[in-house]
Formats: structure tokens, sequence, C-alpha cells
């Protein structure tokens, strides 16, 4: 019965957190490709490839329902796996929709036109592969008109969360919002476009300011995600027990996955 859960390093554990406290009773598969992060300084045929081959190791853990928890893959890879990729009886889901859904005022499965909606200034904070795909703009436009979306590719942000380097995180996150305020000064609402950057959420805050709403991924992706089961029980797949997988050295990945969420996380290698 478990969902799996991919991201390129440790940034998907935020998401993955937020679906265990959400769902305690579905197992998950959290696979982590922690030898090959960051993902967001890669092209796109790169991070498809090894996006395709996470989550086929998924498939085979027997996980039919995958949540892509990294921006960058559900940016640059989803859209050509769902085309011609994924096999049948298998589904793959990205994170920008429960976001842009939650910025729109949508509810889940809205699929009407779209419309005017109270947010107009739209800061978007990324990685650089994730900015450059624009597709962050493109699944907004389905559902919303007339939002100007100012991106900023926060390049070193992920690479210091991965080193632990907490402090460098923190600098690099309030140069990015003043490179971003050059362009944009008054933004209504920051969308936190990478799930890295929900352990940084409190300094995009300090450096935003406040009357800027912040919309961060974890509790937004694991409400849609019970939502989405309810209507596709099906999808759980025949897994049962719930696995943490690296591509990188276990016993640092755990460590690193422990210093983040506050507890004790057993990877093994995939």
């Amino acid at each position: 019965m478990a969902v799996g859960v991919f991201d390129s390093g440790l940034g998907g554990l935020t998401v993955l957190d937020a679906l265990v406290r959400r769902l305690p009773q579905v197992p998950f598969v959290y696979f982590g490709d922690n030898a090959n992060t960051p993902y967001g300084t890669r092209d796109a045929e790169d991070i498809y490839r090894l996006t395709t081959q996470g989550v086929q190791r998924l498939f085979d853990e027997g996980c039919d329902l995958v949540i892509l928890a990294c921006n960058t893959a559900s940016a640059a890879a989803l859209k050509r796996m769902q085309e011609s990729w994924i096999p049948p009886g298998k589904r793959v889901l990205g994170v920008f929709v429960p976001l842009i859904e939650a910025l729109t005022e949508r509810q889940w499965g809205d699929n009407s036109p779209p419309r005017e909606v109270a947010v107009k200034h739209v800061a978007l904070f990324a990685t650089p592969a994730t900015v450059a795909s624009r597709a962050f703009q493109r699944e907004l436009a389905f559902r919303a008109i007339g939002v100007d979306v100012e991106a900023q590719p926060c390049g070193g942000v992920v690479d210091a969360i991965e080193q632990g380097d907490m402090i460098l995180a923190e600098a690099l996150v309030h140069s990015h919002v003043e490179a971003l305020h050059r362009r944009m000064p008054k933004p209504e609402a920051a969308v936190l476009g990478c799930t890295h950057y929900p352990l940084m959420e409190d300094a995009f805050r300090a450096a935003l300011g406040s009357g800027v709403q912040v919309y961060s991924q974890p509790e937004l992706v694991a409400a849609s995600l019970e939502h989405y089961l309810e209507r596709h029980p099906d999808l759980i797949g025949a897994g049962t027990e719930t696995l943490f997988l690296t591509t990188g050295d276990p016993v640092a990945v755990g460590h690193k996955a422990t210093q983040f969420l506050r507890r004790r996380i057993p990877f093994r290698a995939a």
C-alpha cells in the first residue's frame, strides 16, 4: 500500500514529513538521489534521465503512485514522463499544482477556465532549472489571468542546505530576495518553489518583510494527496513497508536527514 516520494536530495523530506503527519496510515517509500544532487543546475535531458531512473526504482518497490517532491523534476521532466514514459496503471504527480491551486483559491480538481484572482504580483523563488522551464507560469496560466510573476533563480541555496551550512544558506536567501526586490519591490505573495526552501522559510519571511503571503509546499501537497487518494484509492500500491532509499551514502544522508527533521531516518542504499 506504499506511495512513492522522489526527490533529488533531502528537500523532499519536508514534503514527506507533512505527508506522514497527514496520512499516518499510508506507508511511504522515499527515494533521494543524493549522489546526483542538486538537479537545479542540470540540463533538462539529464534531469529527465535521473528522474525516470528514480521513479522506476519506486515502481519496483510496489508503488503505483509517485509524488515528485522536487520542483526541478516536476518542472523539467514530469510533462514528458506523463506523455510518453509512465507505464499503464502507474501515476506520477508533481508539486506545482497544489501550490498554484492554493494561490488561485481553487478547489482540488477545479478545471474551470482561468479567471481573475486576488493576488496580482507574485515572487517565485526556485532553482535555476525550474525558473528556466517556466513550468510555474505555464501551470498558473491554466488557472489565472492578470498575474505578474517575477522569478528569482536561487543559485547555491540547495547546495548550502545539502552541505548543512545553514548560515551560508540564510545569507544566500537574503541576497536572492534583495535581487528580486530590485525588479519587484512590493510582491503580494511569495512562492517557495523548491522543497528544500521550507527549511529556510523563516529566512525568506524575514527578508521579504511583513505583508507578503508566503506559500510553502509541504502542507499543501499533503492535503492535496489526501484528497487525491480519497478519489483514487486504487493507486495505493502493493508495497506495505516504509522505506528510505538513497543513491548516496546511507549513513551520511541519514545523519543530515535527522538534523533537518529532528528524528532518526534510517536510509539504505538504493
